[in-house]
């Protein structure tokens, strides 16, 4: 019967990080940097607000694009910390960024069409894509520092491009686009019919200056990314926002609706909590990732790798070409030779092969026995 799983099902594969995290994870004594999962707890405010909405029996069916004062208050949280103004009809509360995602493209994407992607970048982006029957088209950017630019997009551009995905700041690199570059993109798009899919997931884990959504300059064809899953460690509490002008969340919602119907009560309730009372939860988080990514980054560097200096989010992407092998027999060995657990840069697209990717979302202690014995590893590899 299996032949009668649906082609793009078939085609489509688990995510490069998973598969290589799954295939290691029961080695005795490893050392694991590969998840982007924050080592910290739920604050306590936001579970409690969770077990208050189960006492009080709020365990019932919302709103489908979530009840209004939590969709009130993600607006007042991306107005107070970004500048973007959205009315409550032009949120939808999903499932974690992942399922925001999957509503948005197949909301705006058709047969054949094309969604512009900066390699390195996320593997979830993919699959999504080709269950719509559109097609990926990857830009290399590193040549730019990992950077998706207007230059670097222009030659991609063309009758079947619908969409731009802008995943800043940027899994796998950590780097971030500044006012400028979004500015140019900005420019380059206006007018043109294609959407800006912003992916900004990990907007409150920015360490230089302040995080900038291209939807301050191209509000009417962008559709905003976020969640609370880095910001407040709220990753199994699935919540996830997608922003949008009201002519599009009104198609979403008919998506969304015949998906999940609605997300979990309880996880909203403490969603709100987190973005109002908890608003600046993460800064605390990002002071001690900020520490961690110093910390790391330099001991990479003394030993001799190269890796462009990270201004968000909570990983490394260093450089392994110098060693001859492909990034997958890289990892692999560091993991029966050393112990340690990076993801092979080829999951991130064939823009991340000669390159691993490296999680600080682990305490300072776990991060100091996992790089010496990369160290070690690498001095007898020398």
């Amino acid at each position: 019967m299996e032949h009668l799983i649906h082609s793009r099902v078939k085609n489509i594969e688990i995510s490069g990080i998973r598969r290589f995290f799954n295939m290691v994870a029961n080695r005795p004594d490893l050392i694991s940097l590969t998840i982007g999962q924050p080592d910290f707890p739920t604050p306590e405010h936001i579970k409690e607000a969770g077990k208050e909405a189960i006492t009080d029996n709020f365990t019932t069916y919302t709103h489908n694009a979530g009840f209004l004062e939590l969709r009130q208050a993600a607006c007042d949280f991306i107005l107070e910390k970004y500048g973007l103004y959205y009315d409550s009809d032009e949120v939808i509360v999903t499932v974690g960024a992942s399922q925001a995602l999957d509503i948005t493209f197949r909301t705006i994407l058709e047969e054949e069409t094309e969604v512009i992607l900066p390699g390195p970048v996320y593997p979830g982006y993919e699959p999504l894509i080709q269950l719509c029957g559109a097609k990926p088209v990857y830009v290399d950017t590193r040549s730019n520092g990992f950077r998706l630019s207007a230059e670097l997009i222009a030659p991609y551009l063309n009758e079947r491009t619908r969409c731009i995905v802008l995943p800043y700041p940027s899994n796998p690199t950590g780097v971030t686009l500044s006012e400028q570059e979004l500015q140019k993109i900005a420019e380059l798009v206006k007018g043109r019919p294609i959407w800006i899919v912003s992916d900004e997931i990990y907007s409150e884990l920015v360490y230089n200056g302040e995080h900038h959504s291209i939807a301050k300059w191209l509000r009417e064809q962008t559709i905003v990314i976020n969640g609370l899953s880095k910001s407040h460690s709220m990753t199994g509490w699935r919540i996830g926002f997608v922003f949008a002008p009201s002519f599009v969340t009104k198609h979403m919602i008919k998506v969304h609706q015949y998906s999940v119907s609605c997300t979990s009560s309880v996880s909203q309730k403490a969603a709100l909590a987190a973005l109002t009372a908890g608003k600046n939860d993460a800064e605390t988080m990002r002071s001690q990732y900020k520490e961690r990514m110093e910390y790391a980054y330099h001991r990479l560097i003394k030993m001799g790798l190269e890796v462009e200096k990270p201004s968000g989010a909570f990983y490394l992407f260093p450089s392994i070409a110098a060693f001859g092998q492909s990034s997958f027999d890289f990892a692999l060995d560091v993991v029966n030779k050393a112990g340690v657990a990076l993801v092979p840069g080829s999951a991130f697209s064939e823009y991340g092969e000669g390159y691993v990717r490296l999680s600080y979302a682990y305490s300072l202690d776990t991060l100091k026995k996992g790089l010496d014995r990369l160290e070690r590893y690498l001095k007898e590899k020398q």
